[in-house]
This record gives structure tokens, C-alpha cells and sequence, in this order.
């Protein structure tokens, strides 16, 4: 079991049983914001079943694998990355990790080559929790 005072941005937490047969089954979350308004973070083990380039608005991009990041906001894309000096208004999360920014520079970064897909992953989605909720499923066992 996860303990919640280990509980941060750049924190990784996995499901436990308690959450098989759910959305959530096997999956491990990257917390990305963790404040008194609650939590996000990003599923990183759940490929979506498209890539970048078969999203019409992104039809001329590389074929770039694409993750379900969580069940919300399932018509937005996100991106983790390690480029806060070529992606403008990126937010550090921990370590060399930084979430969001500019997303059209960053399009046009991995249309160029600049980017590749050991600088960032995409998500689709995100998983979000209300303030004390994710803690209240933590202390359950979920996680």
C-alpha cells in the first residue's frame, strides 16, 4: 500500500486489486499536481488505441504514440516533457520533468525533428480527483 505521506507531484502510484475490473485496473499514475483543490495526473501504462497523426487536426505530424491519460477531458491533449528551454510556459513537476507549455511550439518542435519520443509522451485525457479524495482512496488501499 501506498503511504500518503509520500504523496507528490512526480509521484508514481499504481492500482491495487481493490480497483480491478475498473477503468483503473493495472494502471500506474504520474501525479502531476497534487494542492488543497485535489490531484492530476496522467495514466503512463495505457496506450490509446490512435496515434498523433490520425487526430485530423494533426494529420501532417509524425505518427506519435498517443496514451490514455485518464477519463477526463478525453478531447484535450497533454504533454509531459523534458524541454522547459524549447517549450515556452512548461511547469516543473519534479526532477527533469515538466508538464504542458506551449503546445503549438511543441507541435511544430516534433514536426521538425527537434522533439522526439524520448523528450515527451502525449496523453489523452487526464485523471483527476477533488481535494481529499485521492488521499481517502489511498488510505482505502486502491493505491
Amino acid at each position: 500500500m501506498f503511504e500518503i505521506n509520500n504523496l507528490n507531484p512526480g509521484t508514481f502510484i499504481k492500482a491495487t486489486s481493490l480497483l480491478n475490473d475498473t477503468y483503473f485496473e493495472g494502471c500506474i499514475i504520474f501525479i502531476t499536481e497534487l494542492n488543497k483543490d485535489g490531484a492530476i495526473g496522467f495514466i503512463i501504462n495505457n496506450p490509446y488505441n490512435r496515434r498523433f497523426n490520425e487526430l485530423l487536426e494533426f494529420i501532417n505530424s509524425p505518427a506519435l504514440p498517443l496514451l490514455e491519460g485518464g477519463p477526463m477531458e478525453h478531447e484535450k491533449l497533454f504533454i509531459l516533457h523534458k524541454s522547459p528551454d524549447l517549450i515556452n510556459d512548461s511547469q516543473w513537476i519534479a526532477q527533469n520533468m515538466y508538464y504542458g507549455g506551449n503546445f503549438k511550439q511543441a507541435v511544430t518542435l516534433m514536426n521538425s525533428g527537434i522533439l522526439t519520443e524520448k523528450d515527451f509522451k502525449l496523453f489523452i485525457g487526464y485523471c483527476g480527483w477533488n481535494a481529499g479524495e485521492l488521499e481517502a482512496e489511498i488510505e482505502e488501499g486502491s493505491w
